[in-house]
């Protein structure tokens, strides 16, 4: 990657201006998450740099400025974007990694020498990616900062905010650390914001629901409301997160509920709900992920939006720990391990998104879990349709009130596109999403 630049491509405008002892930000990347994150920042008048290595992003936002729309918008905000960082530029305080996962350690590695020697990264991406994160600037100047919103990119510097909600604030090691307080209250300008003292609770929380529904988005090929309205959609999401609990309970890590989550200690089935013809717990689970559904309907996964672009999908961070760690502490991850090697076959073109690919997939996997296929393709099911016989009682309910008081609904999707892409494929009007 290339560092070099005029010093004037860099200053911040005007109205960003700020007092020379004010934290410079540096967001890293101008998808959904990055676009949004720098035009509010930018809109409050904090010090920030928007970064993109995507030519074409960045003469859209430099010609009109971040677009902005949807929850809470800013509307038009005049910003700049650049491209390079030359050797001049003064070192960032703080680093918003706002790329895809697959993307991230390279451009971290690429802006590591910009960050100050008190400074941090933050990981907006969904999965675990801290740990890669510090390997390249120090545990001690890494955080983790889980996303609760969704957003997209409609067309080069147009952002759409999909659903609202803030961030949750960490360490890896669980430390107190004043500037985590400061960092929240800059992005109090976005969303509600907390600090927590168990980033790995809520980071492996997210995981389970990112490995659900990003990656069984990306195998049915459609927006989240219309797949979770299946009951077979819903079972395989619920197994998926309940090999993923079992694997983080493995590693001893407490489970949170992050703002605008689900209870994943709660929801994950238990032994009994594996086999049971159906009980009430089952039928509760079911309607709360209708009530998901129902929600955040517009939700599409951004592994599927990067297959279509044709970079790689960033399941090996998401289904694909699971599998791994699982394997390393003897627990049993089929169901993910048959997801992931779904969505790679999509990603190789080996097969096409589709309702009846994720289907096939069910059925496959029934041996996995000791139930048998049907013998059948399900009805279209109403928004509000009970789970089928085996999964829960028949008697229609509201799922809003089925759902238990220790349970939300959440955006629940995947992150955007990050500064690495080399065009604008892709970015048409079903977008660049990042439903998280």
């Amino acid at each position: 990657m290339s560092f070099i630049d005029s010093p004037g491509e860099l200053a911040p405008s005007s109205s960003a201006a700020r007092a020379s002892s004010a934290p410079r930000l540096l967001v890293v990347g101008c998808g959904g998450i990055g676009g949004i994150v720098a035009a509010h920042l930018v809109e409050q008048g904090h010090d920030v740099t928007a970064f993109t290595t995507n030519p074409i992003i960045a003469d859209a936002i430099n010609a009109v400025g971040f677009r902005v729309r949807g929850e809470a918008s800013p509307g038009t905000v005049r910003g700049r974007a650049v491209r390079e960082l030359g050797p001049d530029t003064r070192p960032f305080d703080y680093v918003l990694l706002a790329t895809q996962p697959p993307q991230v350690e390279e451009a971290a590695r690429g802006v590591v020498a910009h960050l100050a020697e008190t400074g941090a990264m933050i990981c907006l991406q969904n999965g675990l990616c801290e740990e890669r994160i510090a390997r390249i600037a120090g545990p001690e100047r890494t955080f983790g900062a889980i996303v609760a919103w969704g957003a997209s990119m409609v067309e080069p510097g147009v952002y759409d905010r999909t659903s609202s909600g803030g961030f949750v604030l960490g360490r890896l090691d669980g430390a107190g650390d004043p500037r985590l307080h400061e960092l929240a209250r800059i992005l109090e300008a976005i969303g509600p914001t907390t600090v927590t003292d168990n980033l790995a609770g809520a980071r492996w929380s997210k995981l389970a629901i990112n490995c659900a529904i990003s990656s069984l988005g990306t195998v049915g090929g459609d927006r989240l409301g219309a797949l979770l309205r299946h009951r077979f959609v819903r079972r395989l999401a619920l197994e998926v997160m309940t090999e993923t609990v079992q694997v983080s309970r493995a590693l001893g890590v407490r489970l949170e509920k992050v703002a605008g989550t689900l209870d994943l200690d709660w929801i994950a089935l238990t032994d009994a709900e594996r086999t049971a013809a159906g009980s009430p717990g089952l039928f509760a689970k079911h309607a709360l992920l209708l009530a998901v559904g129902a929600r955040y309907r517009r939700m599409r996964s951004s592994m599927l939006a990067a297959i279509e672009r044709g970079r790689p999908p960033a399941v090996d961070f998401l289904n694909g720990e699971v599998v791994t760690r699982g394997a390393a502490l003897d627990v049993a991850t089929p169901i993910n391990a048959a997801v992931r090697d779904e969505v790679l076959a999509i990603a190789a073109r080996q097969r096409k998104p589709s309702l009846s690919l994720l289907r096939a997939l069910f059925d496959r996997t029934r041996e996995l879990v000791g139930t048998p296929p049907s013998s059948r393709p399900p009805p279209p099911a109403a928004p509000h349709e009970p789970p089928a016989a085996g999964e829960g009682p028949r008697a229609a309910a509201d799922p809003q009130a089925a759902a238990p008081p220790r349970t939300s609904a959440a955006p629940v999707d995947d992150q955007a596109a990050g500064p690495h892409e080399t065009s604008a494929k892709g970015t048409s009007a079903q977008g660049d999403h990042e439903d998280v």
